[in-house]
């Protein structure tokens, strides 16, 4: 083909790795017909041409006629993901002056344009384009004298990304930026010419984490507003709204305004709160007047924020107004006409609190659940977040992802951006705080490193679990010892399932839904919770009793209720309940309790196998009093495992014992196997303790005491013992033969059998 002819192609979306580098990635043989190389200049031709570099495509695209384009450039082109545009070879010239200026609103920037020819050189530019670039934003600290600002350490600067317009070049038309360049930065926000472009303040680079939600809110709203006329010809109404729910911080905000954006539509935001008024008939009159003007200028998005706050359910509300004003957004709603061009996005985090007559066809055609990212949506988005940061050798997102179990959108924001203000924090010693410019020097140097997300991560906690205790495990397998039995069994119920649950889908089989680990106190039931949660990268969920006990009738239901909505929302989760026999005791031998603890049994049955099934939850429970357990609970389809945790025989108490002074200095004289012959039926608690004792006993010999002797571990064998007997070894063997043979032999309290396990809670 020659030069200067082009090619039809579909606009697609490109990774958010590809973001903001203006690259344009085209099928091979594309690039052989139009004569390119990887690295030309191609020109973009939608509603207005925009340059970029031409690149080799994704692996996954090989063979499809498709051009990857990131959000601005598909802005600056004015086209949207699966509109056409034409793509031909272009030239980029040398520019003698090119004129930057803030892209975005209520933004003022101060600087040389030095750093600019850096982070644009050579990059194809032309007039009317946005690009984006990192920059630092002056923190404001009111009126806090300098001074005191360095007392406490405050910074005065945090990284972001910064969106820039090129407001003019010379020569006009495609050129690029070279050492002879003059660069030039307004300080203020420069409104974009007529041409054709749109808004790109948020697209779908800008979303990560959401994985088909994105897909299926584009065909229920992206469709019909940019094609009515395949509705139209169909026969058939377009959808009137979309409800996302999920909890907060998980993008449900970001996705509208991306889907407004990218649908060239206008965006009207209704934040629920602030359309009520004082007034008799006011919050009617101003949501009335939303719809107006949305149908003026259609098409049109309107989105309402919080939409729980101005719908609740009639039934269960005192106020007329409320009543009154989701009369009005009901028939506002009914009332749109069939091809209005309109669409109505709602959020929420309380999808139970709406009123349910907006809840049908109609109103809100589909309700979309905006979840906790899993590892690879934090990857996309910490990917997001980290673009535009100067990155240290030693940062891998990919170690960050698996680190921050929970995390939602917002919460991987705050990470990023408290990291970035430690590498702030790092170079203030070297900044004028009373200069309004940085020197450039300065800012080479600055960078985010690993120990900025680490020091980061002790501030920022996932928000989607603050209601209960999770956390991320600390406690691998090699942590564990002595238990090699129940670990295996443990890795093939819990791991398994939850890194490879497509296996079990092949099979036809469901993976277990509980694990009961029982045995003598101090053997390392909680320990092995822990492991199993930290090596199957899955959230952990530690509750007690106490937590979910409560004194007003029907609160100990809904506090476990809860608990097991929130697993499920930050799935995959594992629930350990320890003390479990606390919780869950036999039903029908409580002496004049008003029978809370039976509720709450009926309450964790039907959670655990009742209607709602749990999806990638596990649910582990710990006691040393197994025959004190609802015989219910023991059954298949709720604790599918009863896994005996037994007290350590020799080879596993040698183990234990080198886990534990693993950070402990030896003396030449101390012989661990010789301590593991010493010490039968100790548990992983009592060679804690031993060891633990031994420090003590080399400290009270001298404190400045450069290791740990054998006469040590003697003095310390004296002062401790085994906290299980003979006897409780032998009842625990027998119930566990027992539970083997048939869960349900295990009889409630009340009825317990001649010489059937009665265990020691306690050493005493």
């Amino acid at each position: 083909m020659a030069d200067g002819e082009t090619r039809k192609m579909q606009v697609a979306n490109a990774r958010p790795e590809d973001s903001g580098r203006g690259l344009a990635r085209l099928s091979r043989a594309t690039m052989n017909a139009l004569g390119l190389v990887e690295g030309d200049v191609v020109e973009i031709v939608g509603k207005r041409p925009t340059p970029a570099r031409a690149v080799l495509p994704y692996s996954e695209d090989e063979g499809l006629e498709i051009l990857r384009l990131d959000g601005l450039q598909r802005a600056n082109a004015g086209v949207g993901s699966g509109e056409f545009v034409e793509v031909r070879k272009a030239a980029s010239l040398p520019a003698q002056r090119v004129v930057f200026a803030p892209a975005q609103e209520n933004l003022r920037l101060q600087g040389s344009g030095d750093a600019l020819k850096r982070s644009f050189g050579m990059r194809p530019l032309t007039a009317g384009d946005v690009v984006a670039t990192t920059g630092q934003q002056r923190i404001d600290h009111g009126n806090m004298p300098p001074a005191l600002r360095t007392m406490l350490n405050a910074p005065a600067f945090s990284l972001q990304e910064i969106r820039l317009a090129v407001v003019a070049t010379v020569p006009k038309g495609i050129v690029h930026i070279d050492a002879n360049t003059e660069v030039e930065l307004r300080a203020e926000y420069q409104p974009a010419r007529d041409g054709g472009g749109r808004r790109a303040d948020v697209t779908y680079d800008d979303i990560g984490g959401l994985g088909s939600t994105v897909d299926q809110v584009r065909e229920m709203v992206e469709l019909p507003l940019r094609y009515p006329e395949l509705f139209q010809r169909l026969g058939v109404d377009p959808p009137k709204g979309v409800l996302l729910y999920g909890p907060p911080g998980t993008g449900k905000t970001r996705l509208a305004r991306a889907v407004a954006n990218e649908s060239h539509a206008q965006f009207f935001l209704i934040n629920g709160p602030e359309i009520m008024g004082s007034a008799y008939g006011e919050s009617e009159k101003r949501l009335r007047e939303v719809f107006e003007q949305a149908a003026e200028q259609a098409p049109s998005i309107i989105f309402i924020d919080e939409i729980d706050s101005i719908a609740p359910k009639r039934g269960q509300t005192s106020g007329e107004a409320e009543k009154r004003l989701v009369a009005q957004l009901l028939t506002l709603m009914d009332g749109l006409e069939p091809r209005a061009n309109l669409v109505i996005i709602a959020a929420t985090n309380r999808p139970e609190a709406i009123d349910e007559a907006l809840r049908r066809p109609g109103r809100f055609d589909r309700e979309i659940v905006i979840g906790v990212p899993d590892e690879r949506g934090r990857r996309e988005i910490l990917g997001i977040h980290a673009r535009g940061m100067p990155l240290g050798d030693r940062v891998d997102l990919d170690e960050l992802s698996r680190q921050t179990y929970g995390f939602v959108g917002a919460d991987l924001a705050a990470l990023a951006r408290e990291a970035a203000i430690e590498a702030v924090r790092r170079i203030m010693p070297r900044l004028n705080l009373e200069e309004k410019t940085i020197p450039p020097e300065v800012l080479d140097t600055l960078s985010v490193t690993r120990e900025d997300f680490q020091e980061a991560l002790k501030r920022v906690q996932p928000s989607a679990m603050r209601e209960v205790m999770v956390q991320a495990p600390n406690v691998g397998w090699d942590d564990v010892g002595g238990l090699d039995e129940a670990r295996e069994r443990l890795r093939e119920g819990v791991e398994l399932p939850l890194k490879e649950p497509d296996a079990f889908r092949r099979l036809g089989i469901r993976p277990a839904k509980g694990f009961l680990l029982y045995g003598p106190p101090g053997t390392g039931k909680t320990l092995l919770a822990k492991a199993v949660a930290r090596e199957a990268q899955a959230n952990f969920i530690a509750t007690k009793s106490s937590d979910l006990l409560s004194k007003w009738y029907g609160e100990s239901e809904q506090q476990i209720a809860r608990l097991f909505a929130r697993a499920r929302q930050v799935a995959p989760c594992v629930i350990f309940i320890d003390e479990l026999d606390s919780l869950v005791p036999a039903r029908g031998g409580g002496l004049g309790e008003p029978q809370v603890t039976e509720r709450v049994v009926n309450t964790i049955l039907a959670e655990m196998d009742g209607l709602e099934t749990l999806q990638s939850v596990v649910v582990i429970g710990a006691t040393n009093r197994p025959n004190l357990i609802d015989p219910a609970l023991l059954r298949p389809g709720r604790f599918d495992e009863l896994v005996y945790v037994s007290v350590p025989d020799e080879a596993g108490r040698r183990r234990i014992l080198g886990i534990h002074t693993g950070s402990m200095p030896l003396g030449d004289d101390v012989d661990l196997d010789m301590l593991a012959r010493r010490t039968p039926r100790f548990t992983g608690a009592d060679l804690e303790d031993l060891v633990r004792r031994a420090g003590l006993s080399a400290l009270r010999r001298n404190i400045e005491a450069p290791n740990v002797g054998a006469d040590d571990f003697a003095h310390a064998l004296e002062d401790t013992r085994a906290s299980v007997t003979d006897e409780m070894e032998r009842d625990y063997a027998q119930m566990a033969a027992r539970l083997k043979q048939d869960a349900l032999a295990i009889q409630p309290i009340g009825f317990v059998a001649p010489g059937q396990l009665r265990p020691h809670s306690d050493r005493s």
